[in-house]
């Protein structure tokens, strides 16, 4: 084989994550990619991964893409003429408590939405698809019959064959040495030659840090990944366990006892043990124990002794088990990112380089990962909307300590359930707002928002404020009665709440008016003004949403969510002319919201600003004798205005609020006052999975402008033919519960759409969601029904989508 010198992508790693990447960009036609691996294929994390194919996972994204690899590889064997060892056995997952059950029950309804059947079982249904199973303690369980296990090999081979015969080159023993950018272009090094390229993959596994930092002296980061030790054991055979699948000619189905943090399958005629252990321990993380240059098809010690709780406790599970020896132990690294969930998609704050690493499943998520990485780099979006995956996701608050301590959190809390009202302990207080401790002292129960610690709510003394109290689905948990008295207490009055980390950037020189123009849907504010710009990918739909204030004719700052921070500014950044300036200040400025309807009252006896101007105006001016910029917004529907100052104005400012009597209020509070209002949340309600269309953003979107936006001509299209979906609000029954994201929308039995968001309206007494459904179901009036864990609550659709003050009367006040 000649060696190539150019190609349009290389990827780094030949595990199944690049090795599919490959194949899917060969089938869409781009054959001139290359595969770079340093040893054999799957010489890394996937030459021992157990192989299990689950399609169960509480994220939305993460299911979408198992369910995906799952249907790939049913077909593939054939595809491609490889065989694949892939028994799809199905598996039961157990539930010891009703809390768990009610996950099972979430799940069940989105893979639903997905095409996907999973079935609530009882007790002695778990029994009678696993006869060896001891269910005197269980609640009951989930029964997926798609799940099952395949070999890891044979399936990335198959991949390897399907890229090859479209056109694409595998290396072997062909290691990547580094990157270098030249002329626009990737130069990837290796013994063998350089290759020239448009497009790199990081997709080296456990390595993926390492080769990360190549891609530093280009604008990269550290990549925040962990590398962790897990370990599962083969018994030796079990003569019921072969009688049985003799008798019935097929395996076992696979068992997870998720409380317990183990799987258990059967594995020709022994089982397969693989927990993960509370105690678990991280690899290669200090100098005492440096990373290997090649640890190709290698393991570490065995280490049982770390796993003797879950042996004894599925022991007693399955009680065959026990019944023979260990015949093998299998204990290999894979890498973690800080909350479990891979790294796939564009590389942060480099050119035309994209990730995909950072897999605990990338057996199962494989499949999907290499289409998703696929089509961010053919298209520049994806299908579906995976925010969940993107490596943009983490910003600069993830330093070693940060990466370990959520990785071990994250291993030994695999199973989890991710309760709304939860937050985890580890990697807290890593971005702290200059008034965090006057926060603290008044009660403030704190949540994690993109790094940064904000009020969720305000506690008494006496409230339980315990980790175990959070622990739970249900709506009525100690927050409660505290979030209803702080909505109260800012309907009629003034409340404050420290916004901390919202993203900002300043965009400035010649022609920038005009060059934002020609990114976004609707037109820009005028000078002094303010307003909202949504920016949409080349499908039309929502790519992001923004802030805009306007300073000069050519002169913006530019707001948005704290998470988005890094997505948003490329947002701005890859598309950037070079005689335009774009600076980040999100650290150089905090925010405070003041809203109510005497927010006016107190600003006077505190500011020298002109309190008239109009909504959507802004000024400087002082607040309690400190420069502040004041924004006439306010994301809680009443009248207000967010207050713009330095982090060390911050404390005199919030100090001058306080005393002149406004209530402290948390994210919850607000959470609930701007669903009453019908304003959306970013990668909730506004996704790549909608259009600007579907989502309502109508008078955001100006079709007759000159400028060519991204996505122009597909809005064109869809709004000559009108949308097929289309968000309502809801007025949902008030269950124990608020409808989870992905709630299925029901009418007349027939699944019409899905909830975005949802929460209780405090001022309105009422329980409220925001829902994308089918145009036909969206009529003002029509009943319909949410799906809330297994209960199917009736909904009313409404007039409007902003149900409190929809004449905006008090926040025009």
């Amino acid at each position: 084989m000649t060696f190539p010198s150019t190609a349009r992508v290389v990827i780094i790693g030949g595990g199944i994550v690049g090795v599919s990447a490959l194949y899917h960009l060969a089938k869409a036609g781009w054959s001139e990619c290359v595969l770079l691996e340093k040893n054999e294929l799957t010489a890394g994390s996937t030459w021992h991964a157990a192989g299990n194919c689950p399609n169960f996972a509480a994220n939305y994204g993460i299911l979408n893409m198992q369910r995906y690899s799952l249907e790939l590889y049913r077909g593939l064997g054939d595809e491609v003429d490889y065989p694949i060892n892939y028994n799809v056995t199905g598996a039961i997952r157990l539930a010891h408590s009703h809390e768990r059950m009610m996950e099972f029950e979430r799940v069940r309804g989105m893979a639903a939405h997905m095409g996907l059947t999973m079935d609530m079982c009882t007790p002695d249904e778990l029994q009678q698809h696993f006869p060896f199973l001891e269910t005197h303690d269980l609640e009951g369980g989930l029964w997926d019959p798609l799940d099952g296990d395949i070999d890891p090999s044979q399936v990335t081979q198959a991949l390897a064959n399907g890229a090859r015969a479209h056109g694409a080159t595998i290396l072997r023993f062909t290691p990547a040495t580094g990157v270098t950018r030249s002329n626009s272009e990737w130069i990837v090094h290796t013994e063998k030659g350089d290759i020239r390229c448009d497009y790199v993959v990081n997709a080296a596994g456990y390595y993926a840090a390492r080769v990360g930092d190549w891609f530093l002296p280009n604008g990269g980061r550290k990549v925040p990944m962990t590398v962790m030790s897990h370990q599962y054991f083969l018994t030796e055979a079990i003569p019921e366990v072969e009688a049985w699948t003799k008798e019935h000619g097929r395996k076992l189905p696979l068992l997870r006892d998720v409380d317990s943090s183990y799987y258990l399958r059967q594995d020709t005629y022994s089982l397969n043990l693989g927990p993960y252990e509370r105690n678990c321990q991280a690899a290669w993380v200090n100098a005492d124990d440096p990373m290997p240059d090649d640890f190709s098809f290698q393991l570490y010690p065995d280490d049982l002794d770390r796993l003797e709780w879950y042996i004894m406790d599925a022991m007693e599970r399955v009680p065959l088990l026990g019944s023979q020896g260990v015949q093998r132990n299998i204990n290999g690294p894979i890498p973690y990112a800080p909350d479990g969930l891979p790294m796939v998609g564009p590389m942060p704050g480099v050119p035309n380089a994209f990730e995909a690493h950072s897999f605990t499943f990338g057996i199962a998520q494989g499949g999907g990962a290499g289409k998703v990485l696929s089509e961010w780099i053919m298209h520049g979006h994806t299908e579906w909307d995976m925010w969940s995956i993107d490596p943009r996701r983490f910003t600069d608050y993830t330093d070693p300590q940060y990466n370990l301590g959520k990785a071990l959190e994250t291993y030994g809390h695999e199973y989890a359930m991710h309760f709304p009202h939860h937050e985890w302990p580890v990697g807290r207080d890593k971005k702290l707002s200059p008034v965090h401790d006057r926060l603290l002292a008044d009660g403030a129960q704190m949540g994690v928002y993109g790094g940064w610690e904000r009020a969720n709510w305000f506690a008494k003394p006496g409230d339980d404020t315990s980790e175990e109290a959070t622990q739970i689905w249900n709506r009525s948990g100690p927050w409660e009665p505290r979030v209803r008295e702080e909505v109260e207490a800012l309907r009629d009055g003034v409340g404050i709440i420290d916004i901390c980390g919202f993203s900002r950037f300043e965009l400035s020189g010649e022609g920038a008016a005009e060059w934002l123009r020609g990114r976004v849907s609707g037109a820009l504010p005028k000078v002094g003004r303010m307003n909202l710009l949504y920016f949409p990918d080349t499908r039309g739909h929502v790519l992001t949403e923004m802030s805009c204030i306007r300073h000069g004719e050519d002169h913006f700052s530019l707001i948005t969510a704290a998470a988005a921070q890094w997505h948003d500014f490329e947002v701005l950044w890859r598309h950037l002319p070079e005689e335009l300036t774009l600076v980040d200040r999100t650290r150089e400025a905090n925010s405070l919201l003041v809203t109510g309807p005497k927010s006016r009252d107190l600003l006077a006896g505190l500011s020298d600003a002109d309190l008239s101007l109009g909504w959507l105006t802004h000024q400087n001016a002082t607040v309690a004798g400190r420069p502040a910029l004041l924004l006439r917004v306010s994301f809680a529907g009443e009248l207000g205005w967010e207050v713009h100052v330095s982090p060390e104005d911050t404390p005199a400012i919030y100090d001058a609020i306080r005393g002149a009597g406004a209530t402290p209020f948390g994210m919850y509070a607000l959470n609930s006052m701007r669903i009453e209002k019908g304003y959306l949340t970013w990668k909730g309600d506004l996704s790549t999975d909608y259009s600007l269309l579907e989502t309502g953003l109508n008078r955001f979107v100006r079709l007759d402008k000159e400028q060519d936006f991204p996505g122009k001509e597909a809005l064109a299209a869809e709004a000559e033919k009108g949308p097929l979906k289309q968000r309502v609000t809801l007025v949902v029954e008030p269950g124990e519960q608020d409808a989870p994201y992905m709630a299925a929308v029901f009418a007349n039995g027939k699944r019409v759409g899905e909830v975005t968001s949802s929460a209780y309206g405090y001022r309105l007494d009422a329980a409220i969601a925001i829902a994308m459904i089918e145009t036909d179901a969206a009529k003002p009036g029509t009943q319909l029904a949410v799906e809330v864990f297994g209960k199917q609550l009736s909904a009313t659709v409404q007039e409007t989508s902003c149900l409190w003050d929809p004449g905006n009367i008090r926040i025009r006040a």
